[in-house]
């Protein structure tokens, strides 16, 4: 019981730490991973040292490339107007009658591999155009491109938090995209619906301003160029899971080999990287130094992968402690819980110390002891669990998340709206992923 009650110290001081005083995430899950390993009395402290090094240096060594890959495909996207060019494409394709389905659709899109942050800041501008062209409030295109945004950030991968979360469990990111694609979809429903159906009801005021082109548009890269650094990646890694089943659906000769070579995260990212490379007017070598975009892509995705590696520790010191036996043993009522229980701990963390990420690896981190005695260790659970921590993410974004203020500040509302607003849709976006994630378990686990 000692086990469970150090666990319940370890989550509330990253809590603390990271909430009240403010510390940087990856100094807290490291403190608590050697705390926790220190004082679980079932280690030596050379086995704690072993199983922190083991943990970080495991879970960095899967996603490290393809997190800086990532976040080189987003940083190309957005500086070179790839992400401008998608959202004028899309709204063309919905009509301007459609302006918040079409914000939300470019969200949804633009977020698979740039940051909801940068996103919003990158269409905001768009959004402000369109809302006030079809004379519509701009808060019903600031939501309904903020909810679309945080969809993807949270759930489909190549965004940090379900890479890092597969890292630490082990999951195959393939079956993860396949898992993610319905549910954050039945999200998107639910944020255009929230964007159409609740966001006019609320009082706000915002008096548009003239928008000023801040790029020539015969600058920027056509929208299926733009697409390509995004989706390709994408159906690499899925065909790679594909051609994994047991059926052999590409047979076992040389094509499925190819396949499974070609997507596999790293070299599917990379392809994405090169094909990003295409997107600037001009490739110029101070794009590519130390100093230009790559080097700024480098720099935002350190942090994350330094967070995601202490997550890492944490979570293989908490196996190594030998606390999923105990739950096994002792705590098989929680197997009811089902995918309810990796939901709940990541909207608990996400609601608790505000970043979405740090919800989804530490809650990754907690249940990858948890999968065997729960019966969630098949490739398909393991999947789904990632999704599910994604989905429990979502709730929900408030003043101690950064996107709050990104979202409130740029669309000029004060708390109270913010808390009406952007923390009311991202909760239910939040709960009708959940729900399509229990949905979908009930066929899986």
């Amino acid at each position: 019981m000692w086990l469970i009650i150090l666990l319940f110290l370890a989550i509330a001081f990253i809590i603390i730490t990271t909430t009240k005083f403010k510390w940087h995430p990856f100094l807290s899950l490291l403190i608590a991973a050697i705390g926790f390993g220190a004082f679980s009395g079932t280690m030596s402290l050379e086995q704690v040292v072993k199983s922190v090094n083991t943990g970080f240096g495991n879970t960095v060594g899967f996603i490290g490339i393809v997190i800086l890959a990532g976040s080189i495909i987003g940083t190309f996207l957005e500086k070179s107007g790839g992400a401008h060019a998608l959202a004028t494409s899309t709204l063309k394709i919905v009509g301007k009658k459609n302006v918040p389905l079409a914000l939300s659709i470019i969200g949804y899109i633009v977020s698979i591999p740039v940051f909801c942050d940068s996103g919003f800041i990158i269409i905001s501008p768009l959004a402000k155009a369109m809302t006030k062209e079809v004379k519509i409030s701009f808060a019903v295109g600031a939501i309904a491109l903020s909810l679309g945004l945080i969809i993807t950030h949270s759930i489909i991968p190549p965004t940090p938090g379900p890479i890092g979360a597969a890292g630490i469990l082990n999951a195959d990111l393939g079956l993860v995209i396949i898992l993610g694609i319905p549910v954050s979809l039945a999200g998107l429903i639910a944020a255009w619906m929230f964007a159409v159906k609740i966001v006019p009801k609320i009082k706000y005021e915002y008096v548009h301003e003239p928008i000023e082109a801040t790029k020539e548009i015969n600058d920027y890269p056509s929208a299926t160029k733009s697409l390509l650094p995004i989706f390709t990646p994408i159906l690499l890694i899925i065909m790679r899971s594909v051609a994994q089943l047991p059926s052999a659906p590409f047979g076992t000769g040389n094509i499925s080999g190819i396949i499974s070579f070609l997507g596999q995260p790293i070299i599917a990212l990379l392809i994405g990287v090169a094909l990003a490379l295409l997107l600037p007017k001009k490739l110029t070598k101070d794009m590519i130094s130390s100093t230009g975009w790559v080097g700024e892509a480098v720099l935002a995705a350190a942090t994350i992968i330094i967070i995601t590696g202490c997550g890492g520790a944490f979570g293989q010191v908490l196996q190594s402690s030998g606390i999923g036996d105990f739950i096994k043993e002792n705590l098989s009522g929680a197997k009811s819980l089902g995918i309810l229980l990796p939901i709940i701990i990541a909207a608990s963390f996400k609601t608790a110390q505000g970043s979405g990420t740090v919800a989804i690896i530490t809650g990754a981190s907690l249940m990858a002891p948890l999968l065997e005695p729960l019966g969630m260790d098949s490739p398909m659970a393991k999947a789904l669990v990632v999704v599910a921590l994604g989905s429990g993410s979502l709730m929900a974004s408030h003043v101690n998340d950064s996107y709050f203020w990104v979202v409130t500040q740029l669309s000029k509302m004060n708390v109270n709206q913010g808390y009406k607003l952007q923390t009311l849709g991202t909760f239910t976006t939040g709960v009708v992923c959940s729900l399509a994630a229990w949905i979908m378990s009930l066929f899986i686990l």
